[in-house]
């Protein structure tokens, strides 16, 4: 099925009206939809590709790279309200030169006006730059002061500090209560012992940040450091996947499931749960990545008897007691199998019955699926012909898709596969459309655009309202 394309717009955000595809009502509501351009200074405006709005909805959190992959350089956090245009700076790391620390990857607390952000370590130099294995995740909360909170705790001497980990974290998303942070994760000491031992690598892992902080470190320093939360890692990785198997070489781009978690099959809810992205090995030893689920709905702070939650000089830091992930797509029987397309943090419905991922079509297309956190059959849900070549983002109300194509946004409905195009005609030279984030009420898009200049082009903030 494709082609379901309706032109031109019927819905943006649950204030407009809804109306039927081609009803009296949809030419009057595509003629009230505006794009705003929010920031024009010449330097990068650079939006996390989720958690991006205040709670309030009143303005949006970005660090000013103008080049996505260089997070090291970065040394300030700012704010822009969307009604007026002011920006405020929201924090600049001291110390900042070309080796780090780097902060960037801002996500706001969907509940409070707390604003979290990767932050370098304070030691950085020549020999010790910024690096996935040196990063954590720095709070800043505007309600008192704008106090600076260190989140996670860090402990990179044996005896290592359970509730502490040992590397970096990265791309901190907050649960929809606001209580927990999920992040990816790279471990410094099994980084460190890869360079004596061919048999280890560092491979990316997830975590989970919880509410039974603080966490103290004997003996401060730069390297190791208390946190006022407690963490541990909840996915479980090998250097070695056996072909066929379900084990993963790699866990990264996870996303909460539901508001507050999801059903089983029985009934009973689990409160709460990640999705992730796990890269597999078929039969024939090539890597396929799937879509895996860890459920969260225990005691944290437990360990297994022998796999220590901050692991040991020889071993990552293990998954809780009770905590094992589960592979809920398998897709190796397709003609194009395994997630593919865009860079793209997993998504949920708001009442997690549905995961949805990037993967391509039989004609080769990348559409957006889905697939129940219990398992079973995907579902395609876009139906284009073209591949989105941007991240998606869900509407508050779970009703629709928002992405970008060839510069332009486009919604789906998640129902029925109907598909618009929302973007008004544009005025100017821009490239790199991409971090499409709706409002937390659903009213407003905002998305970052490179605005062309006879200089260069900077990443700016706009909105679609």
């Amino acid at each position: 099925m494709r082609s379901m394309m309706c032109r031109p717009l019927y819905f943006l955000g649950v204030a407009l009206a809804l109306a039927a595809c081609g009803s009296s009502k949809t030419h009057e509501t595509n003629m009230n939809l505006k794009e705003y351009q929010l920031t024009s200074d010449a330097k990068g405006h650079y939006l996390n590709q989720r958690q991006a709005f205040s709670p309030d909805d009143q303005w949006l959190v970005y660090d000013n790279r103008n080049d996505g992959s260089l997070i090291g350089l970065n040394p300030s956090v700012e704010m822009v309200n969307i009604a007026h245009g002011e920006v405020k700076l929201v924090y600049r790391a001291p110390n900042a030169n070309a080796f780090g620390p780097g902060v960037g990857a801002v996500a706001f607390n969907p509940k409070q006006n707390e604003i979290l952000f990767i932050h370098g370590l304070s030691n950085h130099d020549a020999t010790r730059p910024y690096g996935i294995t040196r990063r954590t995740g720095l709070a800043v909360d505007l309600d008192v002061n704008s106090k600076l909170i260190r989140k996670d705790a860090r402990d990179v001497v044996p005896p290592f500090t359970p509730g502490a980990l040992r590397g970096g974290t990265h791309a901190h998303s907050y649960s929809a209560d606001g209580r927990w942070i999920s992040f990816t994760y790279n471990d410094n000491v099994i980084a460190e012992l890869s360079k004596k031992d061919s048999t280890k690598k560092d491979l990316r892992n997830i975590g989970v940040m919880i509410n039974k902080g603080p966490v103290a470190v004997e003996n401060e320093t730069a390297e190791s450091f208390g946190g006022t939360m407690f963490s541990v890692i909840v996915s479980e990785t090998t250097e070695s996947p056996r072909p066929g198997s379900d084990e993963i070489e790699k866990a990264y781009e996870e996303g909460w499931i539901g508001t507050d978690g999801y059903l089983r099959p029985n009934g009973s809810r689990v409160s709460k749960a990640l999705a992730f992205l796990g890269d597999t090995r078929e039969a024939t030893g090539k890597l396929v990545t799937e879509v895996f689920v860890v459920d969260l709905d225990t005691d944290l702070t437990i360990a297994d008897p022998d796999r220590p939650l901050e692991g040991t000089t020889t071993s990552r830091p293990f998954p809780p007691a009770g905590v094992r992930q589960r592979r809920v797509t398998y897709t190796t029987d397709r003609k194009n199998p395994g997630v593919q397309g865009p860079r793209q943090w997993l998504r949920s419905l708001p009442d997690g019955s549905l995961i949805f991922f990037p993967m391509k079509d039989d004609d080769g297309f990348v559409q957006v699926h889905a697939v129940s956190p219990n398992g079973g059959d995907t579902r395609q849900i876009t139906h284009n012909g073209f591949s989105l070549d941007t991240s998606f983002s869900i509407s508050a109300d779970g009703k629709y898709l928002a992405y970008g194509y060839n510069q332009d946004i486009y919604l789906t409905n998640i129902q029925t596969g109907e598909t618009s195009e929302v973007s008004p005609d544009r005025s100017y030279d821009s490239t790199d459309l991409e971090n499409i984030n709706w409002s937390n009420e659903g009213h407003v898009l905002a998305y970052n655009r490179k605005v062309v200049t006879p200089e260069v082009a900077w990443y700016q903030v706009f909105i679609l309202k």
